[in-house]
């Protein structure tokens, strides 16, 4: 079926190509009853305006990039749920990309929606990321960009994250306040700010309640802080450290990936060692047994970004000035069986 045009509308009502223009947009200068006949017509040959022509017109994409580390964690589905109903209000297309923790594939995704003249930019930065010199480009395109979760602090654009060291020192505070001595924390990779920031909030947590930090039970998650991360790291940890009595972990599957381990040695959960996770995904309340976590509020620092993101856009198309905003949202301590 050919696309139908304005001209093929203004043709068969015997009108010009810009009255049908303004009566589809409600000019007040064309007569209601011309309005109707347009529309009317409209409706039943499916015309649909041409969005390209639209955004050469407008100098806007009506769309934005979003980068996601990866998009199976429930975290940042929840993510995408609070972007996506922010943009739909918009009527913004959201091109959804996933870097696979690669900065390299990072780089091409940026370059890519570049290409593609969209708006904005969301960011949650790959574990890989530690030069930022493809962020630069963005700046240098005039493109709003807004990080979010996994953020880097020298970057000056605005972010939406939680406050990592805090959520961890009060999560390890509870486990300490719950009598547990030798924590163990299993921890992220050295990269993202995220996985640093909970490491130094287990440490400050030991510090501050007379416990000397041992770096023998800290272990590390290398990849990409998976189920099999924590399966393989309690499988060590028993192995290198049996006297240990709670786990820390970096999120929610690391911790999951422990309790399978510890259900399968017998080792009974929380009586011999507790555990606890970062997240709050919506396994940790289906497993056995149920794992206490820290929630951290998926969809509102999704929304919250988009949020942002499009004033900065607005301000840009109206010459507006931007003013960079770095929020914080709030964590909470959600209590289950496994401690």
């Amino acid at each position: 079926m050919k696309e139908t045009t304005l001209k093929q509308i203004a043709t068969e009502l015997g009108i010009s190509i810009t009255t049908v223009s303004k009566a589809l947009k409600n000019y007040p200068d064309v007569s209601e009853s011309t309005k109707k006949a347009v529309k009317d017509l409209a409706i039943a040959l499916h015309y649909t305006p041409n969005s390209f022509a639209v955004n050469l017109r407008t100098k806007e994409s009506k769309t934005i990039g979003l980068i996601l580390p990866t998009v199976l964690h429930d975290f940042f589905s929840n993510v995408i749920d609070g972007i996506l109903e922010e943009a739909e209000k918009r009527n913004y297309l959201v091109i959804i990309l996933q870097s696979n923790e690669k900065y390299e594939l990072e780089k091409k995704q940026i370059d890519l929606l570049l290409s593609k003249r969209v708006d904005g930019i969301l960011l949650s930065l790959s574990n890989e990321t530690g030069e930022f010199h493809h962020l630069k480009t963005v700046f240098e395109h005039n493109t709003p960009l807004v990080l979010f979760d996994k953020i880097a602090k020298i970057i000056n654009c605005s972010k939406v994250s939680i406050n990592d060291k805090k959520a961890a020192y009060d999560a390890v505070t509870y486990l300490i306040k719950k009598g547990y001595k030798k924590i163990a924390h299993f921890r992220g990779s050295y990269m993202p700010q995220n996985s640093i920031d909970r490491f130094l909030g287990y440490k400050k947590a030991l510090e501050d309640h007379d416990i000397t930090y041992d770096s023998s039970l800290v272990f590390v998650c290398d990849n990409n802080t998976d189920f099999e991360d924590g399966y393989e790291n309690a499988r060590k940890a028993m192995a290198e450290q049996p006297e240990i009595d709670a786990v820390f972990a970096v999120t929610d599957l690391v911790a999951i990936g422990a309790i399978k381990y510890f259900n399968e040695m017998g080792i009974k959960i929380p009586q011999q060692i507790a555990i606890f996770g970062f997240s709050n995904w919506f396994m940790s309340s289906l497993i056995t047994p149920k794992l206490s976590t820290v929630d951290q509020p998926g969809f509102e620092i999704g929304r919250t970004a988009a949020a942002i993101l499009f004033d900065e856009i607005y301000s840009k198309k109206n010459n507006l000035p931007i003013v960079f905003q770095s929020i914080e949202l709030e964590t909470s301590i959600i209590e289950r069986q496994s401690t």
